[in-house]
């Protein structure tokens, strides 16, 4: 009896054992089907990676950096979510449309000077401009913390720029969807200021610094915005001066500011506050747009000398409010 028990004993083991062993061999490992494995949907870790810059230097970017120090790139910073352990300043004063996101953060000389890189001990260093680190300078930053120099191609273009940062922090879809936000929203306003001006109407924006008038030129920061984003029209004055200028800004002389024959003008008031005298001439109440009452006026504050997906934006914005009423 004991036997015939343990023979059916036996038998129900070998019965279940078969039957688990072809139940597994007939199931598809995870993923054959299209259905992720455990391993597959696991986002991968970011890497240490080698990316070589406009200079020809490999550099080795760090899997995540955290201190990043990138002097007058920080509109691309903040555009990726990004933070950097230092701002750009000059003596008379910083970025102030980024300080709603880098309010707080500590400010570093224009000139980037060694100690005061050392000092904030950044894991990566992007530098804009080839001649920021003429002669040995990028050797000296280099050994402060992986350097990267964008380039005068790329750091012209501040598109490029925003694509380029993106790759290095390893955030390019996250510049990418910037950029084609960017777009829509830029399509959104053009259409609104059309409504009004009928894409005939003239723009010209101007600065006051120092009692003497400044012109920015028509292919960088809020001259690219206001003809080439915006479809304002262009004086031939700015024509002229852009043609001519060899920076980003040029001075502009009161003989000329009297063939400003425009239909808006953007006032950027750096004298706001210290008399403003210039504003008294005879020559600047006799342009169009100021006797019309069409001149709008904004703090040094604002964003109108800059360019970035950040820059631009508040600039469009500014031009809306005071078009589109």
């Amino acid at each position: 009896m004991f036997k015939r028990n343990s023979k059916m004993i036996m038998l129900l083991i070998t019965v279940m054992v078969m039957s688990i062993w072809l139940a597994a061999c007939g199931t598809k490992p995870a993923g054959e089907n299209g259905t992720a494995t455990e391993t597959e949907t696991q986002t991968e870790a970011p890497t240490e990676r080698k990316l070589t810059d406009a200079m020809g230097h490999e550099v080795t970017i760090p899997a995540n950096p955290e201190r990043v120090i990138a002097s007058y790139l920080e509109d691309h910073l903040v555009t990726l979510g990004v933070k950097p352990v230092a701002q750009w300043s000059v003596a008379n004063g910083i970025q102030e449309y980024l300080q709603k996101d880098l309010n707080g953060i500590p400010t570093i000389a224009f000139d980037l000077p060694f100690e005061a890189v050392t000092s904030f001990n950044p894991d990566l260093i992007i530098i804009g401009s080839e001649s920021v680190v003429e002669g040995e300078k990028y050797e000296q930053y280099s050994k402060i913390a992986p350097t990267y120099v964008l380039g005068e191609e790329i750091n012209s273009d501040w598109r490029k720029t925003q694509l380029k940062i993106g790759e290095i922090l390893n955030k390019s879809a996250e510049a990418q969807k910037a950029l084609d936000d960017y777009e829509v929203k830029a399509t959104e306003i053009k259409e609104k200021i059309n409504n009004v001006t009928g894409g005939t109407k003239s723009a010209a924006a101007i600065w006051l610094v120092s009692g003497k008038f400044f012109i920015v030129s028509d292919n960088v920061s809020s001259g690219e915005v206001m003809y080439k984003e915006l479809g304002l029209v262009e004086p031939e004055v700015v024509k002229e001066i852009s043609a001519n200028a060899t920076g980003n800004w040029s001075s502009i002389s009161m003989e000329k500011l009297a063939e400003m024959d425009v239909d808006y003008l953007f006032f950027v008031n750096s004298d706001e506050g210290t008399g403003s005298e210039a504003l008294k001439d005879p020559v600047w109440q006799s342009i169009p747009a100021v006797k019309n009452g069409n001149l709008f006026e904004f703090t040094r504050s604002s964003s109108w000398l800059y360019s970035g997906v950040q820059a631009n934006l508040q600039i469009m914005e500014d031009i809306q409010s005071s078009i589109v009423k």
